[in-house]
């Protein structure tokens, strides 16, 4: 029996359920873990299907089935987070939620969902937070948000395999797409529309481009959404058409060639609560590659970025920040060399994003929460033996 709950402690099951398939960000993030994490731990990995009520019932069937030490839900998604709580309601299982997003305010802001749609997330978010043994969240401005509610969080930010992004030039990929001579700012992201806002990502990107028409400068756009119409078509009202290239969805395993063609790369959030909670996926990418960054001094970016990497923005859509960012842009040009000290960003990236380090404090998470697990069901043992009536329930003369 101790051996066999010693083993249990030295390699407990965990099952990672991913609120996205596994090309999605949250899928390689949930590997990006498992492979560092396997020594230690019995992972598995469940990635959630196209139907949410479907994709519950498979979640919760490989709880039945795996019967986990500890579920750990990638992202505040319906399917996992209601396959997970419920588990852990008939269970010991302990329960972690790792969001990036404060899914609410998010929601609200983007103006894409009714009055209904609001309320459920909402309901959503009051469900995860409160059913969690523990939040993991990727910003340290999320958990200081959090810890005004009570609530004690993890910051394990957005990473990256420096061994697989990385520095490197891309003569022939620049050939191609005709950049040769030119400094390129690119940005990526999804491109999802805001109706409300009337931008998404890569917004400030046409207008920097526009602004500094009569110089050397290219755009480049990586990722696809709704939202590509109508760059395009902004696009085409501006007249440069011809200066800003438009990669669409670009595989993961591909990204790393086509990050370094961009010279400057933008990571643009809002100063509000849907941007300052955020690192963004991006980011590491940006810095592992060696890239130069210019990002709003919005959240974890102001906290790990340096002053000459950073352009103030303020509110949910800040008119007056392209501007600024051209006059930033134009700064580089003038000063090329500041854009090859490619260094710097890699070791921002090394130190803080790099999965082999944050595979390290998601390890303390875990085993802290194990061992809180473990030292219950001693005390439960405790109380039981302690309560139980002696001499087979007889009692004593």
């Amino acid at each position: 029996m101790v051996a066999r709950l010693r083993s249990f402690m030295n390699h407990p099951t965990l099952l990672f359920l991913v609120n996205g398939g596994p090309a999605s960000a949250m899928g390689i993030r949930a590997r990006s873990f498992a492979d560092r994490l396997n020594p230690d731990f019995c992972i598995h990995i469940e990635y959630r299907s196209a139907n949410k009520i479907y994709a519950i019932l498979r979640f919760f069937g490989s709880l039945l089935r795996l019967r986990p030490a500890l579920v750990y839900v990638f992202d505040m998604g319906f399917s996992g987070v209601v396959a997970a709580g419920v588990y852990r309601g008939i269970s010991r299982c302990r329960m972690v939620v790792d969001t990036g997003d404060a899914i609410y305010e998010l929601s609200r802001s983007s103006g894409n969902r009714g009055a209904m749609g609001l309320w459920l997330t909402q309901l959503l978010e009051r469900f995860a937070l409160s059913v969690s043994h523990r939040l993991v969240v990727r910003s340290h401005c999320h958990q200081e948000l959090l810890a005004t509610r009570g609530i004690q969080s993890d910051v394990i930010p957005d990473g990256v395999d420096t061994s697989q992004f990385r520095p490197g030039p891309q003569p022939d990929l620049r050939r191609e797409y005709h950049l040769e001579g030119a400094t390129v700012v690119g940005v990526m992201g999804s491109l999802i529309w805001n109706s409300r806002l009337q931008m998404c990502y890569g917004w400030e990107l046409l207008e920097v481009i526009d602004k500094l028409r009569d110089q050397p400068v290219k755009g480049l756009i990586i990722g696809d959404g709704s939202g590509l119409p109508e760059l395009k078509r902004q696009c085409a009202v501006r007249g440069i058409e011809e200066r800003i290239v438009f990669m669409g969805r670009i595989r993961y395993e591909d990204l790393p060639r086509y990050l370094n063609l961009m010279d400057i790369c933008l990571s643009t959030q809002t100063n509000d609560i849907v941007g300052q909670v955020r690192t963004t996926g991006k980011l590491p990418l940006y810095l592992a590659c060696g890239r130069f960054v210019l990002a709003s001094a919005v959240g974890e970016a102001a906290r790990v970025l340096p002053a000459d990497m950073l352009v103030p923005y303020n509110g949910t859509k800040d008119n007056e920040y392209p501007d600024r960012l051209a006059r930033r842009v134009q700064s580089l040009l003038e000063a090329p060399d500041r854009l090859q000290r490619r260094e710097a960003s890699i070791g921002i990236a090394q130190t803080h994003f790099d999965y082999n380090v944050l595979a390290v404090r998601l390890r303390q998470t875990i085993q802290r929460l194990l061992t809180s697990s473990s030292a219950e069901v001693n005390q439960d043992a405790f109380v039981q033996t302690s309560s139980a009536p002696r001499d087979g329930g007889r009692l004593s003369p």
